[in-house]
């Protein structure tokens, strides 16, 4: 069985996988009560699920980027829980899980996360034979640089205002944007990608296991 956690933004999303089925998922919007909120809801995802934390055998963690103290909170529990139970801690990155649920294509896909301050983080993808491949480190920007940037036919998805989204489909030959369903980050598919990293034996050093974390120059992290 495995637990995975994902604090890398306003959205939280908790899930538990045992490799064949998706026994529990939650999805919510905290806000800045990541502190508050996460415990409890673990425990209650858990006791409605039949799930103790017993029958944990893995943890799966996102890693950002993402807000700052978000992060912080997220991989705080799951290093908490790794090491008081003697679990095995794979994180992953926030992007991926993004990239993960989008149909591979022969046009790039840009991950979008809100990074604060009206900015928000992209990635760009690459489809491959074994999926989406991140293509250098995210970066930071806005809605319009990004919009900009795109020449070209390419896929648009995850975390995206209303006002981001408007300032995209300006492009609408070249920006394909992903549907809000379509772009919101599931901790199902975190646990899928964790599930199959714990089972190649590419758990995570839990000491060393940090978040990443996207600067903004002349800004503290968003």
């Amino acid at each position: 069985m495995l637990l995975a956690l994902d604090t890398s933004t306003a959205q939280v999303g908790l899930a538990v996988y045992d490799g064949t089925e998706v026994l529990a998922e939650m999805v919510w919007t905290s806000g800045q009560h990541h502190t508050t909120q996460l415990a409890p809801a673990l425990a209650g995802l858990l006791e409605r699920s039949g799930v103790s934390m017993e029958m944990v055998s893995a943890l799966g963690v996102a890693i950002g980027p993402g807000s700052f103290t978000s992060l912080r909170v997220g991989l705080a529990l799951a290093k908490g829980l790794a090491l008081a139970r003697h679990l095995p801690l794979i994180g992953i990155p926030t992007m991926d899980i993004v990239a993960a649920e989008q149909p591979v294509s022969q046009y790039p896909l840009v991950v979008v996360l809100q990074a604060g301050r009206g900015r928000i983080a992209t990635g760009w993808y690459r489809s491959s034979k074994n999926g989406w491949q991140a293509e250098g480190p995210a970066r930071s920007g806005t809605a319009d640089e990004l919009a900009d940037e795109i020449e070209s036919p390419t896929h648009v998805a995850g975390e995206l205002s209303a006002d981001d989204r408007q300032r995209l489909a300006r492009k609408r030959v070249n920006v394909l944007l992903a549907s809000p369903a379509h772009s919101m980050r599931r901790p199902a598919i975190l646990a899928e990608l964790a599930w199959m990293r714990w089972k190649d034996g590419k758990a995570d050093e839990i000491a060393s296991l940090a978040p990443i974390y996207l600067h903004v120059a002349g800004a503290p992290p968003a």
